[in-house]
């Protein structure tokens, strides 16, 4: 029966407008099935699988992980350790820069963009381990603060960012930082400033006035401080192995660095 109705489906003359049609319908079924890929991988239980990577030279393998990084996923996901990385902030803090920094141009392009919220992807390879970063950039203004509790459920953690130049973004942190909390309690908590090539051009009491500022937040929040700048990447993959070795208990630790003039790294 079903090897009837394939042949006289595939003998049927499709005329263009109809072959637009069909085109148009599978092209939204992939991006349906992308999206179901997605979110059944962030909320698979997987992520707790961190055993499967050994702490034998992970050091020197987090140094060069990046040279090994693939932006795909497989069918296969019995070896896949899920991750899922939320980003709260406000508008125009460089937020979306930051993430297309890590994840790269062509990832970037496969970017989900949903109403005030996107979703970019990258996977790591160490040790015959997958390791799958989902993050959850949650878009900054009124209408993206009903996506909170589904970008921050189930996240291993959660970064908090602001615009080294504007007191007004890094004043907004609390807001994010208590509304993240209400719906997950257990993600390491982040602190980043952002465009710190701009940021350095300041006057030297305007810098020491914001890193102590941003200091005293991140205390309160328990959270490791990050400056940080997209244009340059200055911190960037940093702060995605300081996670990394976090999350798995690995023997990789940051410098802190509080010299004013320098991307500071505070914990």
């Amino acid at each position: 029966m079903m090897n009837h109705l394939f042949w006289r489906i595939k003998t049927i003359k499709v005329i263009p407008r109809k072959w637009k049609m069909v085109k148009k319908a599978s092209i939204f079924k992939k991006k349906i099935i992308s999206i179901w890929k997605k979110i059944r991988v962030c909320s698979s239980k997987k992520f707790k699988k961190y055993k499967k990577l050994s702490t034998k030279n992970i050091s020197q393998e987090l140094e060069v992980v990046d040279s090994e990084a693939v932006n795909i996923f497989s069918d296969d996901d019995s070896d896949l350790v899920a991750l899922k990385i939320s980003i709260l902030g406000d508008c125009q803090i460089g937020k979306t820069s930051f993430v297309a920094k890590y994840v790269g141009d062509e990832q970037e392009k496969k970017c989900l963009q949903m109403n005030g919220l996107n979703l970019m992807d990258k996977t790591l390879v160490i040790k015959g381990a997958r390791i799958a970063f989902t993050i959850w950039d949650v878009g900054g203004d009124h209408s993206s603060y009903d996506q909170i509790p589904i970008a921050c459920k189930d996240a291993v953690a959660i970064l908090f960012m602001f615009d080294l130049n504007c007191r007004t973004s890094l004043n907004n942190v609390k807001y994010w930082y208590i509304q993240a909390r209400k719906w997950n309690k257990s993600a390491i908590p982040i602190l980043i400033g952002t465009k710190f090539d701009d940021f350095v051009q300041l006057p030297l009491d305007i810098q020491w006035t914001v890193v102590s500022q941003a200091r005293t937040y991140a205390k309160a929040m328990k959270a490791t401080l990050f400056f940080s700048s997209a244009t340059h990447n200055i911190n960037v993959n940093k702060i995605f192995k300081f996670i990394m070795a976090k999350l798995f208990n690995l023997p990789w630790t940051v410098q802190k660095n509080l010299t004013i003039d320098e991307p500071i790294i505070d914990f």
